[in-house]
C-alpha cells in the first residue's frame, strides 16, 4: 500500500448504526406514507459505505432531496397491518477526525461582525430580528456569558455558550415526542439533547448569527448513557469554516462521532420517522439504536 494510502486510512473511522423502529397497532390499519430520514448525510467528511433498509409490510420507495438537501424516503403501503417495522443499518465512514482543523476568514474571527451581503441572502431564514419583548430571558442569559465590550473571538464565544449549557444544565433522556421551548430549557435547567441544541441555536441567532438544527447519531465510549441513539446538536454558519456543529449535550465541537441525517431551520421539521394511518386509535412505539466503532 502507497504512503498516501496509509495516510489516508489512518485519518478514517467507520461506524455501523442499527436504528430500528416497531409501531404496533390496536387492529389492522391502512398505512399512509410515511416520511424517513435516517440516510446520513454525505459530503467530504462522510461517505456511506453500505446501506440496508428493511421495511414490513412491504413498501414502495420514492427517494427525493428536500429544500435542506437532506436524503429523505417516502414509503407508501397497499397491505393493511398490525404492525410496521422499520430497520435501517448503514455503514459510514468519517474523516473529519480533527474537529479544530478549519481556518475563519478574517473579517470573521472577532466578535462581532456581520456577514457578507450575499451570505445573508442564503443564511437570513436561520437568522434571527432582534427581540420584541424587553423581558426576554434568553438574550438576558446571553447577556450574562458576553458583555459587549469584551474582545473575544467568534468560536471562543460559541464555545462559551455550548460549555455553559453542558456545566450548568442537566441532561434528561425525554422519550416523548416533540421538543420543549428554549425558555423553558433554561429556567428548568434541565433538557434533552434536541432541548439543548435548541437553546443553543436561539443563543447564536441573539447574536445575529446563522444557526440550524442537526439530527442524527453520535458514538460515544465515555458516556455510554448518551451513546447509542438518536442526538441532535446545532450548526453555526461561520465565514471561512463554513457550517460548524457545536453539541452542547457534551460540551464540544462536533467531529468524527458525530452523524448528521437532516438538517432543518426548526426542530419539530426533521423526524427519523413521520406518518399517519386509518383505523382505529391506539398505537405504540418502540425504537431501538446503536452505534458501533467498526475497527
Amino acid at each position: 500500500m502507497a504512503v498516501s494510502q496509509l495516510l489516508h486510512v489512518a485519518r478514517m473511522k467507520q461506524f455501523k448504526i442499527l436504528h430500528q423502529t416497531t409501531y404496533n397497532y390496536a387492529s389492522f390499519v391502512q398505512l399512509l406514507p410515511h416520511t424517513l430520514r435516517l440516510r446520513p448525510r454525505e459530503g467530504h467528511e462522510l461517505r456511506i459505505a453500505s446501506s440496508k433498509l428493511n421495511i414490513f409490510p412491504r413498501a414502495t420507495l420514492k427517494w427525493h432531496r428536500d429544500v435542506e438537501g437532506n436524503s429523505v424516503a417516502i414509503a407508501s403501503f397497499q397491505d393493511r397491518a398490525n404492525t410496521l417495522n422499520i430497520e435501517s443499518e448503514i455503514i459510514i465512514e468519517k474523516y473529519d477526525l480533527f474537529p479544530f482543523d478549519f481556518l475563519v476568514s478574517g473579517y470573521a474571527i472577532e466578535y462581532p461582525f456581520s456577514y457578507l451581503d450575499d451570505d445573508n441572502i442564503s443564511l437570513s431564514p436561520y437568522m434571527k430580528s432582534e427581540p420584541t419583548e424587553t423581558n426576554d430571558p434568553i438574550n438576558d442569559w446571553v447577556k450574562s456569558l458576553w458583555a459587549r465590550d469584551e474582545n473575544i473571538q467568534t468560536i471562543s464565544l460559541l464555545l462559551r455558550i455550548n460549555q455553559d449549557i453542558f456545566q450548568n444544565l442537566t441532561y434528561l433522556k425525554r422519550e416523548e415526542e416533540g421538543v420543549q421551548s428554549p425558555e423553558l430549557t433554561l429556567a428548568s435547567g434541565s433538557g434533552s439533547c434536541r432541548d439543548f441544541a435548541y437553546l443553543f441555536m436561539e443563543a447564536a441567532q441573539r447574536l445575529k448569527l446563522a444557526a440550524r438544527f442537526v439530527s442524527g447519531y453520535v458514538y460515544s465510549d465515555y458516556i455510554p448513557a448518551r451513546s447509542g441513539s438518536t442526538h441532535a446538536w446545532a450548526e453555526v454558519f461561520i465565514p471561512g469554516a463554513g457550517w460548524k456543529g457545536f453539541d452542547p449535550t457534551f460540551g464540544a465541537l462536533v467531529g468524527a462521532e458525530h452523524i448528521s441525517v437532516a438538517v432543518a431551520r426548526r426542530p419539530e421539521l426533521v423526524p427519523p420517522i413521520a406518518g399517519d394511518f386509518y383505523g382505529a386509535p391506539g398505537s405504540s412505539m418502540t425504537v431501538c439504536v446503536s452505534v458501533t466503532e467498526v475497527t
